[in-house]
C-alpha cells in the first residue's frame, strides 16, 4: 500500500503541475514539438516537380519507372522519460530532493503531452533497468508515472546511462521525443547519446543541488559519495579549498555541455535553489525559435 504522504505529494503535484500547464505552458509544448515529427504514408508514382531525394529507389527499380516515398506530419507524439533513479538523486539540500525535483518536472511534461493528446511512456534506472511503462494516454497513466517517480526505492545505488539508452533503442522503436533526466554522474556515454539523438528528438535535462556546486564555510565536513559509498573529508573553512571544489564542479558542468553539444543535444539545466519553470519556458522558446 502505498504511505499516505506519498498520496499527498501525488496530490500536491497533480494540482500544482495542471495549474501550471494550464497558466504557463499554453500553446508553448505544442508550438514547440508539433509538426517537427515526419512519418510514412505512401510510396507514389514520381511527377514533375517532386523532390528527387523522396524517390524510393528500392519500389523505382522493382516497377521501371521512378516512385517517390509521401511523408504527413506527425501529430501524434511519443513523449518518453528516461530518469536516473540512482542514490545520488536523494541528495538535496533545500526544499527537496532532486529526485523529488525530477519527478516534479516530469508531471509538468507529462501533463503537457497528455493535455495535446500525445503518448507518455516512462523508464527509470540506475545501473540497470528499474520500470518501464510503455506509453499511453490519459490523465490515469499520467499519475501512474508520477507515482512510480515518487514512490519506487530502487535498491541499487549506481547509474549506467548508456545502458539505458540502449535499452530505450530496443523498446521504442518509433521516434519519439525522448527527456533524459539526470544529474549525469556518470561516464562514457557520448557515443550511445549520439545514436538514441538520431533516432530520436533527446533533450537532456541535468538536475542539480546548490551545494554541489560550492561549500558553506562550516569547518570540517566530511562528503559521502551515495554510489560508492567513499568518503572525503574537507576543511570547508578554508577559502582555498572552497575556490578548489567550486573549479572542478564548474569545469565538470562544462565538460557535461561541451559533450551534449557535440552529440547536438539540447540540455535544460535545472535546480533545486531556482524555479525550474523559468529554464522550461526558456527552452521552449529557444526551441521555437530555432524552428
Amino acid at each position: 500500500m502505498i504511505p499516505q504522504e506519498i498520496i499527498k505529494q501525488i496530490r500536491r503535484i497533480q494540482i500544482y503541475t495542471n495549474r501550471t500547464v494550464n497558466e504557463l505552458f499554453a500553446g508553448e509544448y505544442e508550438s514547440t514539438f508539433k509538426g517537427q515529427g515526419m512519418q510514412f504514408d505512401e510510396v507514389r508514382e514520381y511527377t514533375p516537380g517532386d523532390d528527387v531525394r523522396t524517390i524510393d529507389w528500392n519500389v523505382t527499380a522493382r516497377m521501371g519507372r521512378p516512385f517517390i516515398k509521401r511523408f504527413v506530419e506527425e501529430r501524434e507524439l511519443t513523449v518518453m522519460l528516461l530518469v536516473d533513479m540512482s542514490a545520488s538523486g536523494a541528495f538535496g539540500t533545500i526544499a527537496k530532493t532532486k529526485n523529488q525535483l525530477a519527478a516534479e518536472l516530469c508531471a509538468v511534461l507529462a501533463y503537457s503531452a497528455v493535455k495535446n493528446s500525445d503518448k507518455v511512456g516512462l523508464i527509470t534506472f540506475t545501473d540497470r533497468i528499474e520500470q518501464f511503462i510503455p506509453p499511453k494516454k490519459g490523465q490515469q497513466h499520467v499519475l501512474r508515472v508520477i507515482r512510480e517517480l515518487l514512490y519506487s526505492r530502487p535498491p541499487h545505488r549506481q547509474t549506467d546511462i548508456a545502458m539505458a539508452l540502449d535499452y530505450l533503442g530496443k523498446v521504442q522503436r518509433k521516434r519519439a521525443t525522448v527527456f533524459l533526466v539526470s544529474d549525469f554522474i556518470d561516464e562514457e556515454y557520448s557515443q550511445s547519446l549520439k545514436l538514441i539523438n538520431k533516432r530520436h528528438d533527446l533533450i537532456a535535462v541535468a538536475v542539480r543541488d546548490q551545494r554541489e556546486d560550492q561549500l558553506p564555510p562550516a569547518g570540517l565536513i566530511e562528503l559521502e559519495d551515495a554510489e560508492t559509498g567513499q568518503t572525503i573529508l574537507l576543511d570547508a573553512a578554508s577559502k582555498r579549498t572552497r575556490r578548489h571544489y567550486q573549479q572542478l564542479t564548474a569545469t565538470r558542468q562544462e565538460e557535461l555541455n561541451r559533450l551534449l553539444r557535440s552529440v547536438k543535444v539540447d540540455c535544460i539545466h535545472v535546480g533545486s535553489d531556482r524555479p525550474y519553470v523559468n529554464e522550461m519556458i526558456r527552452f521552449f522558446r529557444m526551441r521555437e525559435k530555432r524552428r
